[in-house]
């Protein structure tokens, strides 16, 4: 496969290799990550299905999509206390 050019502005390139230097990384390694680890929409979705169906398979749980908004919400509120515990502010 051949390499492609992706252009951006000076201001990303200089935090894209920022980023990378500070992971020990090239920028090439840094974007390669982000595509190869990074879920779309559709596999968002996907993999909801499926946890949604082992819960209620193998714990007898079923999440109705109403709750679906509520369970978010308490899992953001959770993630902004851990960050502003360890320092970072909310997410």
């Amino acid at each position: 496969m051949g390499d492609v050019m992706i252009r951006v502005s000076d201001s990303v390139r200089d935090r894209l290799a920022a980023i990378a230097e500070a992971r020990g990384t090239s920028i090439r390694s840094l974007v390669e990550e982000l595509a190869t680890t990074t879920l779309t929409p559709a596999e968002l979705a996907e993999r909801g299905t499926r946890v949604h169906a082992a819960l209620k398979q193998n714990f007898g749980v079923d999440i109705a999509d109403s709750d679906h908004a509520e369970l978010q919400r308490r899992m953001d509120a959770t993630l902004a206390q851990v960050a502003e515990r360890q320092g970072r502010g909310a997410a």
